[in-house]
């Protein structure tokens, strides 16, 4: 559910609301028997915005998954091909290609490569990705050209993510520390001035 909540969010607001959710339903089952509206109620009281897409969402992944498998739990996932998992999760309301990324990579330690912004603009910035192409398409790259192995695509979600954050920023990159430096085509740019973030 916290990667439900993440989505066009922050990472204070998204822990605000789970916690405001895990007192209010300490079982899933409770929030599942208090409704889409209980659910939204409390995501309001937690501040943060599209409670009420959210609410639904949850409510409706907690309703499915009680309707498919009988319990409330992602653990029947283990057994099964991860073309499968894959296509259960995104079969879920509001779970999308970088959602399903997200879950399998983090909680299933699947070998899947989830990217959001930072990742995206590393890529673009480094030409390994035209910078026109969707986070979508960055995805579907990625998982073509690296090795199929959970901890080798869990290390460059980690880092590329990390430097993004630290280094490669959105509006000032800072090249002038970045190891990165002499294979980026864009470090010269940003350099000399004649590129702008």
């Amino acid at each position: 559910m916290g990667t439900i909540l993440a989505q066009q969010n922050t990472g204070t607001v998204t822990r605000r609301q789970f916690a405001a959710l895990k007192a209010a339903y300490p079982v899933w089952e409770a929030a599942l028997a208090d409704g889409p509206d209980g659910v939204e109620a409390t995501l309001r009281g937690a501040g943060g915005g599209l409670a009420r897409m959210k609410a639904d969402y949850i409510w409706n992944v907690l309703h499915r998954l009680e309707e498919s498998q009988g319990h409330l739990s992602l653990r029947d996932l283990r057994s099964l091909p991860d073309g499968e998992v894959r296509a259960l999760l995104e079969s879920l309301p509001g779970v999308g290609m970088k959602t399903a990324s997200l879950l399998m990579l983090f909680d299933l330690a699947r070998p899947a490569i989830p990217v959001e912004n930072h990742i995206g603009r590393v890529a673009a910035r480094l030409d390994l990705v035209p910078a026109r192409w969707s986070l979508l398409k960055i995805e579907r790259w990625f998982d073509e050209v690296l090795p199929p192995e959970w901890s080798v695509r869990y290390a460059a979600h980690v880092a590329t993510i990390r430097h993004g954050r630290q280094t490669c920023l959105a509006r000032r990159p800072r090249c002038e520390v970045c190891v990165l430096r002499d294979l980026c085509p864009s470090a010269g740019l940003f350099l000399s001035g004649e590129r702008e973030a």
